[in-house]
């Protein structure tokens, strides 16, 4: 897909363009959000631009899809890039704004490499950013169409029918569409975004995963309370039931598996909540499929939906569930202590594996299960937040 000529240039050019590519990103975002200021108002995370995980993640996809491209040029790595469109249906993003992160990511290259780019250096890598560029609104359409909507057209009220409070700083959800319509079709380990007005006026986005069946007319998110989050502090701090909640609908490309391998579902923290979604979904249809169910938190005051996840496992014909934690509160029947360390622990070879958690521990745990011959391409991963880990997934 990229022409022989591009490629000579690109493969002489990445070591430089990828070195400043931390420089190119931050000065994009800079110049794109003084001209457009609009698309801090509920596009862009506020959070993450802040920490620059933002920055990160796009200079990580950039260099990751040349390398890709020159690595086989005849064929465009669009599955690198399934996790991001995902992203971008979940908050709207429509076809014309590629036109628009074009004109502002190649301002910035050339204000930072200067005489370097030379057209030919600009034309090779036009040529990338529109192979990029044309994948992703080719997936982002087939998305928007399978989930029912029209392009960046993805917002609906919900009422909120029910609080709970999880833990001290873990709270739930549940909510049902406010128009009185069906709940859309969604799968389990997928998310919905929220969006919330701030104080300031400023509408901010946040994702949060299905922690629930996602098989009725209701649907649960679940939230912990981020220190400096606003949107997280705002839902727990003001959000009641009978309140309304705008809501996108359901995305995400790490959904359950519907095969009879066994199944491995592992995380730590919060990132529990989508597991305990597919556990729901397991319970609900009745699967009979080996379920292990692995879960690392701080304590077991801290394990938000740990009374569920037993119950859910408890229901399923051959599940089980171990729990890690670094310190003792609540009695827990056949926790471990520490963190987690699956020595010990039979993870069936030929599993299909799920990981939700920090990335250290995503990382920790996948390298114990390639230890143990789980083939890496059984691994599927969900980061909350821009993707700053791409794991070798041959």
């Amino acid at each position: 897909m990229l022409s022989a000529e591009s490629a000579a240039v690109v493969r002489a050019t990445l070591p430089a363009v990828a070195g400043a590519l931390d420089e190119i990103t931050t000065r994009f975002y800079g110049a794109m959000f003084r001209d457009r200021p609009e698309l801090l108002d509920g596009m862009f995370n506020r959070g993450n631009q802040a920490s620059g995980a933002q920055r990160r993640a796009l200079a990580g996809s950039i260099a990751g899809f040349a390398s890709a491209l020159l690595a086989d040029p005849d064929s465009r790595p669009d599955a690198l890039l399934a996790r991001i469109a995902h992203k971008h249906t979940a908050v709207g993003v429509t076809e014309d704004q590629y036109t628009i992160v074009h004109k502002y990511l190649f301002g910035a290259i050339a204000e930072v490499l200067g005489d370097a780019v030379t057209p030919e250096v600009a034309a090779a890598w036009d040529e990338v950013y529109w192979l990029m560029a044309g994948a992703l609104i080719a997936q982002e359409a087939r998305i928007y169409l399978e989930a029912g909507v029209v392009p960046g057209e993805v917002w609906r009220p919900w009422t909120v029918v029910d609080r709970h409070e999880e833990t001290a700083d873990v709270v739930s959800f549940v909510l049902r569409p406010a128009d009185g319509g069906p709940a859309p079709a969604a799968k389990a380990g997928q998310y919905v975004s929220v969006r919330a007005l701030m104080p300031d006026g400023v509408h901010q986005l946040r994702q949060y995963s299905l922690s629930g069946d996602p098989g009725g007319e209701l649907r649960r998110i679940t939230v912990k309370r981020v220190g400096g989050g606003e949107v997280s502090t705002l839902l727990h701090g003001t959000v009641r039931a009978g309140d309304e909640l705008t809501l996108s609908a359901p995305f995400g490309d790490v959904v359950l598996d519907e095969t009879d391998t066994p199944l491995v579902l592992v995380s730590a923290g919060i990132g529990c909540t989508p597991i305990v979604g597919m556990l729901a979904r397991l319970a609900a249809t009745g699967s009979t499929r080996r379920v292990l169910t692995l879960h690392a938190d701080v304590s077991p005051g801290t394990h938000a939906l740990r009374t569920e996840t037993r119950a859910l496992t408890a229901q399923l014909a051959d599940a089980e569930a171990v729990f890690w934690y670094e310190r003792y509160g609540i009695a827990e029947p056949g926790a471990r202590s520490g963190l987690m360390d699956l020595d010990g622990v039979d993870v069936p070879a030929d599993a299909t594996v799920y990981l939700c958690g920090p990335l250290p521990f995503m990382r920790a745990v996948r390298t114990q299960l390639l230890d143990r011959g789980v083939p890496p391409r059984h691994i599927r991963y969900e980061v909350f937040g821009p993707d700053l880990w791409l794991p070798d997934a041959s």
